[in-house]
């Protein structure tokens, strides 16, 4: 495992973090990159009560049930990827203690736990224009009646794949994004940005 201080993010060699805004609110869309987060792919069966009461007692949740919504408790989200998949998501250096409490948990049981944080990254986009500008890039259907705070999807961004999630109202969302398409995604989406205004915000 690479030690702490020598990670580095997909997107650090954009200076990120020095381009950040001290005042961003006249800005249609904020951006920041939220890194290290802890990821874990969670497969088993939900139709099993056995995994379900496994999996609650291991990371103090409920597995979302209902295709394409999230979960939170805490500092814990889970979001609903497929019939017999999520992704648990928290902030980075849980990984460890999540990937064992729910191997643990889960012994004998049909299921997997990976670790796939050094997977992707985390682009946040928020602001009065963000919805029109991921609606640039996705078929999916982002209007508030159809895709709204508690949402999650797999989908196609702007030709990358990505597992999109909406955070709030403002709105504000969270685009989970391969390390090797970051640099393109977040390239897409500023320049996407300008016609409304765009600024970096600090992680």
């Amino acid at each position: 495992m690479v030690e702490p201080y020598l990670r580095q993010t997909p997107l650090s060699h954009l200076g990120l973090p020095a381009r950040a805004a001290a005042v961003v609110e006249r800005a249609g869309v904020t951006l920041a990159e939220r890194p290290h987060r802890c990821q874990i792919n969670l497969r088993g069966a939900p139709g099993e009560a056995a995994f379900l009461a496994a999996v609650r007692e291991a990371a103090g949740l409920d597995l979302p049930l209902t295709p394409n919504t999230a979960v939170v408790a805490g500092d814990l989200a889970a979001l609903w990827l497929g019939p017999d998949e999520w992704l648990l998501v928290a902030p980075g250096g849980r990984e460890a203690d999540l990937v064992s409490a729910l191997r643990q948990a889960l012994a004998g049981q049909h299921a997997a736990v990976t670790d796939v944080s050094e997977a992707r990254t985390v682009i946040a986009v928020a602001g009065p224009r963000a919805r029109d500008l991921l609606a640039k890039g996705t078929p999916i259907d982002l209007h508030p009646r159809e895709f709204g705070p508690g949402r999650c999807v797999q989908t196609g961004l702007a030709a990358a794949n990505v597992i999109l999630r909406q955070l709030d109202e403002a709105p504000s969302y969270e685009i989970h994004v391969l390390n090797s398409f970051a640099d393109y995604l977040w390239r897409w989406l500023e320049a996407g940005a300008c016609d409304y205004g765009v600024a970096v915000s600090a992680s």
